[in-house]
């Protein structure tokens, strides 16, 4: 779980707020009643889209007016990618049914297209509704959509598979369950609301149809907005702060990290303004963790727990001093410290925009929590981005006796879908 990915994006801590009368919920469609949400509501709109991305906390928002935040559908990249981490995610991986092809994924995209549109707007789903979300706002939804390496087969497309979708090499920290790995499509799903989520969920499940069937199923979450009193670094399960080093819009090559170029690729044009989603999840063993004591823990990952400063001082923030040593000569931030092996200066520049969950899947039969992390970390080329920094952890990362590798994919996410087009129509229909 390379440091220099997990943001607070992944949790945007909001600031509470005083709670305001509700409007009369009488003859008030779901979307009038969004437009007479309290004037504290941030709507994102494509200018806006980037606010609260995934390597810093987000604006502090009072806890009324979360459900009226709003990412747009259509934009030059998907939703899902910079935003920040909502508090509720689902992880749906499908294969194409026996017979389907081209012509039916072509179909399929373009049902789930118009479907996340209207649901990230906050209106119902086009047919059958469910009603789950009928009381909510769009509550920050995002519906991101990809495809895996076996994808380009079935649809007789394997000329356009790009050369950077080829398997993942083998790790030897792998304990792999093939059968929740991969797939031909993938979709992720996040949304600050527990059934806001869970409506796009069972939306996208239905529209699949006869098209697809559902391979593997993850469900996930992180910190409610509002649930700190001022923005900051989420924590994961291992009670670490957990983003620190995350790359930022703002850096000048963010994008050349995190999105393929328009132009100039060795990718198809069809990749144009996309990017790479590796998706594992990390079984975290906390039972042998939770033994350590607090300073133990420091020296595993290389930072402090209480604040997420490096171990060589400062503040969370503070470049990592690499060389510092004790009164003994020992180097204050351990060789094999998690925080260290990963940073970019130590992998050639190797970086990734990490947006995971959390997971909690109760405890299995002698009562060891199944619980972690569901790893997704963004690039432009994971044999860049993923693949240096995952084989030098595997080496002697001090934080692999705690975790465990249990399933895997690299999906590619196509650039975001025009007004009036659906995502992946370029490689469908081109």
């Amino acid at each position: 779980m390379p440091d220099q990915s997990i943001p607070e994006a992944r949790t945007p801590a909001l600031e509470e707020g005083a709670s305001e009368q509700a409007p009369s919920m009488e003859g008030l469609s779901r979307r009038k009643l969004l437009s007479t949400a309290g004037a504290t509501g941030l709507v994102l709109g494509a200018a806006g889209g980037a606010v609260g991305y995934a390597a810093r906390p987000a604006e502090a928002t009072p806890l009324t007016s979360v459900g009226t935040d709003e990412v747009m559908f259509h934009g030059k990249h998907q939703p899902g990618i910079t935003q920040g981490l909502q508090a509720r995610g689902h992880l749906i991986a499908f294969d194409l049914a026996a017979g389907a092809g081209r012509k039916e994924a072509a179909a399929l995209l373009r049902r789930w297209s118009q479907t996340a549109r209207r649901l990230m707007a906050g209106e119902a789903a086009t047919q059958d509704d469910t009603d789950v979300a009928r009381d909510a706002g769009p509550s920050s939804l995002t519906v991101t959509f990809g495809f895996g390496h076996s994808f380009f087969a079935r649809t007789g497309l394997e000329k356009q598979r790009p050369a950077s979708l080829d398997p993942l090499p083998d790790f030897s920290s792998d304990h792999l369950d093939k059968k929740r790995s991969d797939g031909d499509l993938w979709v992720q799903i996040g949304a600050d609301d527990a059934l806001v989520a869970f409506h796009a969920l069972r939306a996208i499940q239905k529209d699949a149809g006869g098209a697809a069937r559902i391979r593997w199923q993850m469900n996930g979450f992180n910190r409610t907005p509002g649930a700190t009193s001022q923005p900051m670094t989420a924590r994961n399960l291992m009670g670490q702060m957990d983003g620190t080093r995350n790359p930022k819009p703002s850096e000048s090559d963010f994008d050349q990290r995190i999105f393929v170029p328009s132009s100039g690729s060795s990718d198809p044009s069809w990749m144009a303004d996309g990017s790479y989603a590796v998706v594992r999840r990390i079984r975290m063993l906390l039972d042998d963790w939770e033994k350590l004591s607090v300073t133990a823990q420091e020296d595993v990952i290389g930072r402090r727990k209480s604040d997420g400063a490096a171990l060589s001082g400062g503040t969370e923030t503070t470049d990592m001093d690499l060389e510092k040593a004790d009164a003994k000569g020992n180097l204050v931030v351990p060789i094999n410290a998690h925080a260290r092996i990963t940073r970019p200066d130590q992998n050639g520049g190797a970086a990734m925009l990490r947006r995971p969950f959390s997971y909690h899947d109760g405890f299995d039969g002698d009562g060891v929590p199944d619980a972690g992390l569901l790893f997704v970390c963004w690039q432009a080329d994971p044999l860049r981005g993923f693949v240096p920094v995952q084989r030098k952890l595997d080496r002697g990362d001090a934080l692999s006796r705690f975790i465990r590798h249990e399933s895997s994919g690299l999906f590619a996410v196509p650039g975001g879908a025009a007004e009036g087009e659906y995502v992946g129509q370029g490689l469908l229909e081109g």
